[in-house]
């Protein structure tokens, strides 16, 4: 495998033309993060990548780098910042931190707490000589403040756009980037997304002799399956018509079973060392990708990618794409048709849809965990804008999978709210668990272990492929001759839990479920590329299915054997110069030889586990819990 780090630099620091002795620097750039996280998740919304400081109530350490002053002068500080409490609380937020310029703090006032949108605060001013200076970010909670930018002039009128279009003309200008990004050579098939579909994909396709670009956005692999998210992989393999599907999976699957539990259950190393061994992969870290080029027809003819430390962009061109992103962000950027929310009961005949079709989906979950230290622990007061009191409380050391927000918002365009409003639950909630309740017994010697910041989702939107699977393909078991992939989780369909929803009308925080037992069912390889982006193929949360069909299919173990399908089918379109739908009507024979016989290697042992929620054989019947 190849491993292409795009073009690093200690910091974004340039001299802007037509500005005075301008300086630019992106936080994400700092040479030294210390204890801030390196958040992309929100850069399409809000304009760029930033820093967190992601502390769980404890100050982290700082974030530094260096700078070089052009000229001695008086320079004014501006510092790009979101006050992430205020959509709840119109007092100053948590997320509190200070700017050191030459170890010596440049306002008494601290950043981050004011504010209700992404801005420029003053950050005041100070005297450099010229020559190198040092930057550090001082957090001064722990509560996740944020930087997105620094920007120094000797102007005090000279303030950087705060518009997303706006900026991100001025952020190509500062960065210099040039007209047009750099090209990697030409790939048989570009694969966007690092999880567990996203790797099953490009692996199939290259030990098919493809050779592959996989462009992932963080900077371990496995999306919710990493030590970043951690969620168990669910849903069986080798089960089916192709029982040589899946078997790959037992190369890099975890063997420890459970969501939410220590970093190292994860195995993050075992997913590296897996695409590390395909020579035909090239692997793009810490690369997002931002715009495409379209050919005659619709086509994809090259993905643009951008660095999340440097803003580096690469050019990768293929005959073949995979949008693996789980937000079908290729599919999005190419005008690919798509769903989203619950469709109607009369639309495809199903009766776990509502009656009348809404944008409802399935949540995104932060999940957390407290530990046992054996001695009393404290944790700072926090309350801002949540009501938390005895009666609605969640008395529990553990959040899992049932902390699900966002159910009724956009997963896309308000993903920053929605992973805020959940640190703002779990924190509220602990601290009145430490602070508030009468009987704080249980808690008293337990202390935060881990918060996610990132968010585990679970659905956003789907892209619209040759066939849409719906509730009757499953529940029916009705044949079809393209048959690929077996699903085997039940039907799994979140929705607000009606007691949390009581108690906060105006931002459930839990999740129920019903389990909807259904007998395996093999799925269409018609759902796994899109009726009209003729180049492409998706593998994931994002294939063409119903909101009721993706409580079955949505489970990591299935979504690999997509993606294994995905870089099958790639294959054969490489071989005979054809496109993802003329696999179906021409080549369907080869590509269930291929499925028969998998792309996994054939001698590592089986030591993965099962989970509720997978059935073999199984009446259909709906039980309640997980």
């Amino acid at each position: 495998m190849k491993f292409i780090v795009v073009s690093l630099i200690s910091a974004m620091l340039y001299i802007l033309p037509g500005w005075a002795a301008g300086l630019f620097i992106e936080s994400e750039s700092f040479r030294e993060k210390g204890g801030w996280a390196l958040d992309q998740q929100f850069m399409d919304q809000m304009g760029s990548p930033y820093l967190l400081a992601h502390g769980m109530g404890r100050p982290v350490e700082d974030a530094q780098t260096t700078i070089d002053v052009p000229d001695e002068g008086i320079y004014y500080i501006f510092v790009r910042t979101f006050n992430w409490t205020s959509p709840w609380f119109s007092g100053k937020g948590p997320g509190k931190f200070y700017l050191k310029i030459n170890g010596k703090r440049t306002t008494k006032d601290a950043l981050g707490c004011q504010g209700s949108c992404w801005e420029w605060q003053s950050a005041g001013k100070t005297m450099l000589k010229k020559g190198q200076a040092t930057l550090a970010l001082c957090d001064l909670t722990g509560f996740d403040g944020r930087c997105d930018a620094i920007y120094l002039t000797n102007d005090p009128e000279d303030i950087p756009p705060s518009e997303v279009p706006s900026l991100a003309a001025f952020r190509r200008k500062a960065l210099g980037l040039p007209e047009s990004p750099s090209g990697a050579g030409d790939y048989d098939l570009v694969v966007v997304g690092g999880g567990v579909a996203g790797m099953c994909a490009a692996v199939s396709a290259a030990r098919l002799g493809c050779k592959v670009a996989l462009v992932n956005d963080r900077p371990v692999l496995g999306g919710n399956n990493s030590s970043e998210i951690r969620v168990h992989l669910g849903g069986r393999i080798e089960v089916g018509p192709h029982k040589g599907l899946g078997r790959m999976i037992r190369e890099f699957g975890q063997s420890r079973q459970g969501n939410a539990q220590p970093a190292a259950n994860y195995e993050d190393g075992k997913k590296q060392a897996f695409i590390e061994a395909e020579k035909n992969v090239t692997l793009y870290p810490n690369c997002h990708a931002v715009r495409l080029m379209t050919g005659e027809g619709g086509s994809i003819k090259s993905v643009i990618v951008s660095d999340i430390e440097t803003g580096r962009e690469t050019l990768l061109s293929a005959p073949l794409f995979a949008d693996c992103t789980g937000d079908g962000v290729i599919g999005l950027m190419a005008g690919a048709d798509h769903m989203s929310g619950r469709e109607a009961r009369s639309d495809f005949g199903e009766s776990l849809a509502p009656e009348k079709a809404d944008s409802m989906v399935m949540g995104a979950s932060v999940q957390w965990y407290s530990e046992d230290t054996g001695r009393r622990t404290s944790f700072p007061e926090f309350s801002y804008g949540l009501e938390i009191n005895e009666d609605n409380c969640e008395k529990t050391t553990r959040g899992e999978w049932k902390w699900e927000t966002g159910m009724d918002r956009d997963q896309i365009s308000e993903a920053e709210r929605i992973r805020d409003y959940s640190l703002l639950v779990i924190y509220t909630n602990w601290s009145f668990l430490k602070n508030g309740m009468k009987n704080k017994t249980n808690f008293t010697d337990r202390d935060l272990a881990w918060v996610a910041f990132l968010s585990g989702k679970r659905e956003s939107v789907r892209l619209v492929g040759d066939y849409i699977l719906k509730q009757d393909d499953i529940d029916k078991q009705v044949f079809h001759e393209d048959a690929s992939f077996t699903t085997t989780w039940d039907l799994d369909i979140h929705f607000p839990d009606s007691l949390n929803y009581s108690r906060f009308p105006g931002g459930a925080f839990k999740s129920a479920t019903v389990h909807n037992k259904i007998y395996p069912y093999a799925v269409p390889y018609r759902c796994l590329y899109s009726r009209n982006i003729p180049n492409l193929f998706m593998a994931g949360r994002d294939i063409s299915v119903t909101h009721v069909a993706l409580g079955s299919v949505r489970v990591m173990r299935t979504c690999g054997m997509m993606g294994e399908v995905v870089g099958m089918a790639a294959s054969i379109c490489k071989e005979h110069s054809e496109l993802p739908r003329d696999v179906y009507r021409y080549r369907l024979p080869e590509l269930k030889a291929l499925m028969d016989k998998g792309t996994g290697k054939t001698d590592v042992p089986d030591n993965q586990k099962f989970n509720l929620g997978e059935t073999l054989d199984a009446p259909l019947v709906t039980v309640r819990g997980r």
